[in-house]
């Protein structure tokens, strides 16, 4: 009993130092004091193998190499994306939302529009269980083992959580992590990779999640697709805000506005 005791105690103080240090960049303790932390768990765990779960810290890299990624039905289909060019189609888009609403005017929150993969997380009594690609929208790939690996995706939710949920999100791969990465595979004599997104989709189709481990994707999330157990946001500024209690990483970009964001347009 008192190993079980220690063990979730450690799990839920690494989640939080980790939540610091990923998320918020907000260190709260010294590096070697997480390592001298994380140790004691690896010990510990390896002495009752039976107390292990997915969302130990010592798991994000757990999975043996697959020979394949399997097929996975979303709930809720993960719909792409339309494009606007210019002004008019924007306020084009603005009447017809606020037709279809019902409502004389309408808020909206601009988001960047991350160069990446679409990919839905379930999250099953706010413990991380699985992981897709967008794929056609209606089925995806799992890439569990992969996404694990992503130090700033929680394995486990913060605070009050749905039974089931999925969130949707993007990985991507930040310009600087990428950069450096290519300069170590030209140093080594491999080839780099032509841009960022190549690469992330790259690292998320590797069969061994070790390889993906040593890979800099990231992951930002902004959406929601099946829920169960819980109550939907009322606004989409709520939803993000919600998203962000729960320890998932949003956007800092994200802006709320009063009118269509015409003006923020490049």
């Amino acid at each position: 009993r008192d190993a079980a005791q220690r063990i979730a105690a450690l799990r839920t103080e690494l989640h939080a130092h980790a939540h610091r240090y990923y998320v918020l960049d907000e260190p709260s303790i010294p590096d070697a004091d997480y390592d001298r932390l994380y140790r004691e768990l690896e010990a510990l765990e390896a002495e009752h193998p039976e107390l292990i779960t997915p969302d130990s810290p010592t798991q994000r890299v757990g999975a043996p190499p697959d020979q394949a990624f399997a097929p996975i039905a979303h709930r809720v289909p993960m719909l792409s994306l339309s494009n606007a060019f210019g002004e008019q189609e924007v306020l084009d888009f603005d009447r017809r939302a606020r037709e279809r609403a019902e409502v004389e005017a309408l808020r909206y929150v601009v988001e960047p529009k991350m160069d990446g993969l679409a990919v839905s997380l379930t999250y099953e009594d706010g413990q991380l269980v699985q992981a897709a690609t967008r794929g056609d929208g209606r089925t995806g790939e799992d890439v569990t083992a992969n996404v694990r690996t992503i130090r700033r995706l929680p394995l486990r939710l913060q605070g009050q959580v749905p039974q089931l949920v999925e969130i949707r999100g993007e990985i991507y791969m930040p310009l600087a992590g990428f950069r450096a990465m290519n300069a170590r595979l030209e140093q080594a004599g491999g080839k780099p990779f032509v841009n960022p997104r190549n690469a992330a989709a790259g690292a998320l189709r590797q069969l061994d999640p070790a390889v993906t481990a040593q890979r800099p994707l990231d992951i930002v999330c902004y959406a929601l697709g099946a829920l169960e157990g819980g109550a939907l946001p009322a606004t989409h500024t709520a939803l993000l805000a919600q998203l962000e209690s729960w320890g998932l990483p949003v956007s800092a970009l994200n802006t709320p506005v009063a009118n269509p964001p015409c003006a923020l347009a490049p």
